[in-house]
């Protein structure tokens, strides 16, 4: 069972004793008073009993936050959901330790609607309370900028920051300017604009900054009548330029279909420590707004628990009402009003397909990014995840991979590569030429260079890597092993051997392979250092067969010494040269009696 920590065990098993069954927020507090862990719960006594009631195998960082604990504090309402927005608002406010953690420190830009008389609509990054309506955040400004200038084009509002009350206006304060003369503005400061008729303007504004386009383009063409009945043409045909510019805007968002109303979409990329959520929001069938966050996991949360909090919190944001949530699966919560979506297949279907290829990008791009500013954190996470993999105990800084090499037991060779900080480390790079195995057995040469390699680094004393990769099977694996038990490293170095076929990774003395995530970079690590390992063993073997077959060949010509050989060969590289140079070339590097014996020799041939 996971315990208190002795010191508060009383105080705690009175609190359990006496927590209601209703549903609300719990908070964990530590020796100092510091609120370390917030949570919710359908009923608060079952929820919070259950962190002390926990397998202490299962859950270590569970157990870790329960001998944290020295007060509960909880806050009972009427609802689950008024317990979900409750949990968002506190976790944001005092950020607990064990929480998850929502990364998105970029104050995004927002547009407003100001509330005052003939208000003004504009962008800004700070919100403030005074009644004014915000939409957004806008992930891009780009976008925000495109949005603001198609109201501009749109709709003639003031940008001017007069105090345009009643008494003021009446008053005479105010003169047209620039913009009343070029247009963009009716000079409502001046009444030559009703503040009913400016708000006509601002409420089809607001819906159009919703996303509402269709809603804005009928009322327009509604307008577009009115006027055309009433003789006013000239109105008629600059409404009708705005429809078309509406309409040309609307084209160009991403319209999934016409049958689906408004929806919010959610999807995530899920990691166990840290997760990449989307959100999008859909209108009249047209995605009008997506925006992605980072969370992270303190405690091991489930997919679910993460994708929960980021609706919750995304949805708060954003004033989301829809009545459709789109999800990859199903979640423990109510919303009131709400209907949940898993979709197999149709429109929705291609919606969360969307939204899940944007939580990718999401990923990928903002670890490009972090990979930019600071290459070795790539590098540290890359091994922090194969540590985990592997089931290791300390972080593989020092990576080290064996492969064998022969044709038929000619010229066995074998080459050991090296990575440091997951990167190759090419002057550490070793070949081995096999010396006590004769013919093709490829156990006992990877036993005898295993055997050479590390009997060496220990006599001089050198750093052992934390991680042996052996490019081969159980059997490969068995063999290194015998050289690694002989120098007393079993239980000092994780050791494993990678199949080609299906790529399974092998532990010594376990008959069951690891199937590594075939996108996962662990894997790819491995495969790299696997096959460097064998380029590098290859080339080496190339070019010993190679020696050993010129050599053959010019070795019997007799009268001709290695230091001969030597000097033909680093004059024209190759035995086909050689054979095709003339005597007098011949000459020129050996003298005339020693080419008139390799000119003869070949010619004979």
């Amino acid at each position: 069972m996971a315990e208190a920590n002795p010191k508060y065990q009383q105080n705690i098993s009175s609190i359990l004793q006496t927590l209601p069954t209703k549903p609300g927020v719990y908070q964990y507090f530590d020796d100092k008073g510091k609120i370390i862990y917030i949570g919710k719960a359908k009923s608060l006594k079952s929820r919070v009993s259950s962190y002390f009631n926990r397998d202490a195998n299962q859950g270590a960082k569970i157990n870790f936050l329960v001998r944290k604990i020295a007060d509960i504090k909880v806050i009972v309402v009427n609802t689950e959901i008024d317990a979900l927005l409750l949990e968002n608002n506190l976790i944001k406010k005092h950020q607990p330790r064990y929480n998850i953690m929502l990364k998105d420190d970029k104050t995004y830009p927002w547009i407003c609607v100001k509330n005052e008389a003939f208000p003004r609509v504009f962008s800004t990054r700070y919100m403030v309370k005074d009644g004014s309506q915000y939409f957004g955040p806008y992930a891009s400004g780009k976008m925000m900028h495109t949005i603001l200038e198609l109201v501009y084009q749109l709709f003639p509002i003031r940008t001017c920051k007069l105090n345009l009350s009643k008494k003021n206006i009446e008053a005479g304060k105010f003169n047209v300017c620039l913009e009343y003369h070029i247009g963009n503005c009716l000079g409502g400061c001046v009444e030559r604009q009703t503040e009913e008729n400016y708000d006509k303007d601002v409420k089809a504004i607001k819906e159009l900054l919703r996303g509402n386009i269709l809603s804005v383009i009928k009322s327009l063409k509604e307008l577009m009548m009115d006027y055309a009945g009433n003789l006013e043409f000239e109105k008629a045909q600059k409404t009708k330029e705005k429809i078309a510019v509406l309409e040309n805007y609307q084209s160009k968002s991403s319209v999934v279909s016409s049958t689906i109303s408004d929806a919010d979409v959610f999807s995530i990329d899920y990691e166990q420590d840290t997760s990449y959520v989307n959100y999008m929001k859909v209108v009249s069938g047209a995605v009008v707004q997506s925006h992605s966050v980072e969370l992270t996991s303190k405690l091991e949360e489930t997919k679910e628990e993460v994708i929960s909090h980021a609706i919750i919190d995304l949805r708060t944001r954003f004033y989301s009402n829809s009545a459709e949530i789109i999800l990859p699966f199903e979640i423990d919560i109510e919303l009131p009003g709400v209907k949940f979506y898993i979709p197999q297949r149709g429109d929705k279907k291609t919606l969360l397909e969307l939204s899940e290829r944007n939580a990718k990008f999401f990923k990928l791009d903002l670890r490009r990014k972090r990979d930019l500013v600071d290459p070795e954190r790539h590098s540290k996470r890359i091994l922090e995840q194969l540590c985990k993999d592997l089931r290791m105990t300390e972080l593989p800084n020092h990576i080290e991979c064996f492969d064998n090499s022969n044709i038929q037991g000619t010229n066995a060779v074998a080459s050991c590569v090296v990575f440091k900080n997951a990167k190759p480390s090419k002057n550490d790079y070793r070949h081995f030429n096999i010396k006590t195995v004769v013919g093709p057995d490829d156990f006992a040469s990877m036993e005898e260079i295993i055997l050479r390699r590390y009997s060496r680094l220990l006599a001089e004393n050198k750093s052992i890597p934390q991680l042996i990769i052996i490019d081969g099977g159980k059997g490969q694996l068995s063999a290194a092993m015998k050289s690694i038990t002989k120098l007393g490293l079993r239980n000092k170095i994780r050791i494993i051997g990678i199949a080609k076929k299906l790529e399974e990774i092998y532990f010594p003395g376990d008959t069951i392979p690891l199937y590594l995530n075939k996108k996962s970079e662990s894997l790819k690590l491995i495969q790299q250092a696997r096959d460097e390992a064998h380029r590098f063993g290859i080339t080496h073997h190339r070019n010993k067969r190679s020696k050993s077959m010129t050599n053959s060949e010019l070795t019997n010509i007799e009268g001709i010494g290695d230091k001969t050989l030597e000097l033909l060969l680093k004059k024209f590289k190759s035995v086909k040269r050689i054979k095709t140079a003339s005597k007098i070339e011949l000459t020129e590097v050996i003298g005339e009696h020693r080419a008139s014996l390799v000119n003869s020799y070949f010619n004979k041939l």
